[in-house]
């Protein structure tokens, strides 16, 4: 029996083609590998670092300053602050003043201190500058009368 020269070349057209896909499916096997290693390290370095969080818009409870915070730091905040979030600026205030008085009057005298700011300097200096002056004044003649000190006027001619 005699081999033409067309079956002798499909035979070894389809030997090749066997290896080809042979040494395909080796490749295609060894990348699978190497993504699934990829894959694992991947997990295991989210695992260690953890999620990355979610970051939400925080308004302060004093001043009223909005400010982009984790969820996790909003909510250590507000376990300080009897669930109130308070920014760092205002949080050294009360903190401050905590030594003097208790938490909750210490965040309620920081506030109150904030909405007279924003409802008086903010909106009119010239009336903030006006109002303290007033204050310094009245302070000052309280400290006269406290002390026994009077007041009088010297009538002095040229």
């Amino acid at each position: 029996m005699s081999v033409c020269a067309c079956e002798v070349h499909r035979f070894n057209a389809q030997h090749v083609d066997e290896g080809n896909q042979q040494r395909l499916r080796k490749v295609v096997s060894d990348v699978s590998k190497e993504i699934e290693k990829y894959y694992c390290r991947l997990e295991l370095e989210r695992d260690e670092f953890g999620a990355i969080e979610e970051v939400e818009q925080a308004e302060c409870q004093c001043c009223g300053l909005k400010e982009d915070c984790t969820v996790v730091y909003i909510r250590e905040v507000e376990k300080c602050f009897y669930g109130k979030w308070v920014c760092g600026l205002c949080s050294e205030a009360v903190k401050e003043r905590v030594g003097k008085v208790g938490m909750q009057d210490a965040l309620n005298s920081h506030r109150d201190f904030c909405q007279e700011y924003n409802d008086t300097t903010r909106l009119n200096p010239k009336l903030s500058l006006t109002l303290s002056m007033r204050e310094i004044a009245k302070r000052s003649l309280e400290n006269r009368n406290s002390k026994g000190l009077k007041l009088s006027r010297t009538i002095s001619y040229p």
